[in-house]
């Protein structure tokens, strides 16, 4: 997948859309501590393997291991640890301090991201199918 940078108007959102792999054990806890966290609404959630995703983002890497968490708000997708500090960041409060790990040269991240990567469904698990959302979480997941 490809990293696009500047976005024109066509393809600008207007709510920062975090796009995560539905099957994934770690994903989706990931997203529950945002979900909650997140008091003022700002994000909406989609996975990877949905409708959203396919109008939005580059086609997806044929290996799962490859996908990343991707990022998209007004500015641009983010992807890989990126998107991850770039969430935490928006996200605010004390969640924001993790973003300073950017003084980390990014090869060394995403280094470390790949490799979490790689082995996130052995260590933390795979679903059957993607989340589906509870009533209060409708209007903030995309399909």
């Amino acid at each position: 997948m490809q990293q696009k940078t500047v976005l024109n108007e066509n393809t600008r959102v207007h709510k920062p859309i975090i796009f995560f792999d539905g099957v994934c054990g770690l994903c989706n806890s990931f997203v529950n501590i945002i979900y909650k966290s997140d008091k003022n609404k700002l994000f909406r959630y989609s996975p990877l393997q949905g409708e959203t995703a396919r109008k939005y983002l580059p086609e997806l890497p044929e290996h799962p291991e490859e996908w990343s968490i991707v990022y998209y708000d007004e500015i641009g997708i983010y992807m890989e640890s990126d998107a991850t500090l770039r969430i935490l960041e928006r996200l605010g409060g004390t969640w924001s301090f993790l973003a300073y790990f950017r003084i980390i040269p990014k090869n060394i991240r995403d280094f470390v991201y790949r490799i979490v990567a790689k082995y996130r469904y052995s260590i933390f698990g795979k679903y059957d199918s993607c989340r589906i959302p509870g009533e209060e979480e409708k209007d903030r997941f995309l399909p």
